[in-house]
């Protein structure tokens, strides 16, 4: 069967040739595409951070963007629609200034990410992967982000909000759609969904603060670690946005008066089994 490339194979459905960027915002993105494709050895290696260029000029991957990939890096449209479906951090269609991801993967979820989404998307008015009219959020629930020692975690534009609760979480969303500058609770300063596709593409982090920005592992990642090496001191715990410390029984062997995390305080071993003490493994000949 002939096609031509107006139509689709095996449908007869005619399709309309992706529309042209306007002629000063095209010699923008080649300019900007050079700079990436020069860093390959292969250009068709650049096709990540090419999507996120593209991605960062209309905030979805547009027939428009994905064209303009193929022919920067000569390859078919087939071929970079194939990958620009493939991964979640590509968006199909039109989306919100901020993208706002509730973690539902098994620990965020029984320890409230659950309710969160549900909260969220009767607060918003809008469904999973849904836009707020005011085009300012886009919900979506997320698979893990290597933060369950923080759960439940939201993220914002793939920074993290830890430790959230259902009223956290509104008031997170209403500051957003009202202007109001938000924190995340560590990494780098909050900026669009646009500005963060252009950094993916591997352009410089303007953001004040950001090079400084960082993060780590949280209490209950750590705690194994402090009590092998005999550390008592308390650690930092880190409480949903706007919130104090929750009521919670003492943390025992910590000389914390909370719980290390949002999940219970370890015990000793040797001290709910005294029979069977927890030490040092002996090296053989000792």
């Amino acid at each position: 069967m002939t096609t031509t490339p107006s139509q689709g194979v095996g449908l007869g459905m005619p399709q309309l040739p992706a529309p042209a960027y306007p002629d000063d915002v095209r010699t923008r993105l080649e300019t900007d595409a050079r700079e990436i494709i020069a860093r390959y050895p292969d250009s068709r290696s650049a096709l990540l951070p090419m999507l996120h260029l593209v991605q960062s000029e209309e905030g979805h991957v547009t027939r428009t963007g994905q064209r303009f990939c193929a022919e920067m890096l000569d390859l078919t449209t087939a071929e970079v629609a194939a990958v620009a479906t493939f991964y979640s951090m590509y968006r199909r269609g039109p989306s919100g200034d901020y993208q706002v991801g509730v973690c539902t993967n098994t620990l965020c979820a029984v320890m409230g990410g659950d309710a969160i989404f549900e909260a969220l998307q009767d607060h918003l008015g809008v469904g999973n992967g849904e836009t707020t009219d005011d085009g300012k959020v886009t919900l979506e629930h997320i698979e893990c982000n290597a933060a369950c020692d923080f759960a439940p975690v939201v993220m914002v534009n793939w920074e993290f909000f830890d430790n959230q609760t259902v009223a956290s979480a509104k008031r997170l969303v209403d500051d957003l759609r009202e202007g109001v500058q938000v924190d995340p609770t560590r990494g780098a300063p909050l900026c669009t969904f646009k500005d963060t596709a252009r950094i993916l593409a591997g352009f410089p982090d303007e953001r004040e603060g950001a090079v400084e920005a960082g993060g780590s592992a949280g209490p209950a990642s750590l705690i194994g670690l402090r009590l092998a090496k005999g550390e008592t001191q308390p650690v930092r715990v880190v409480h949903p946005r706007g919130e104090g410390p929750r009521d919670q029984p003492s943390a025992q062997h910590t000389g914390s008066a909370e719980h290390l995390s949002s999940h219970d305080a370890p015990q000793d071993t040797s001290a709910s089994d005294p029979s069977h003490p927890a030490g040092p493994v002996a090296e053989e000949g000792e």
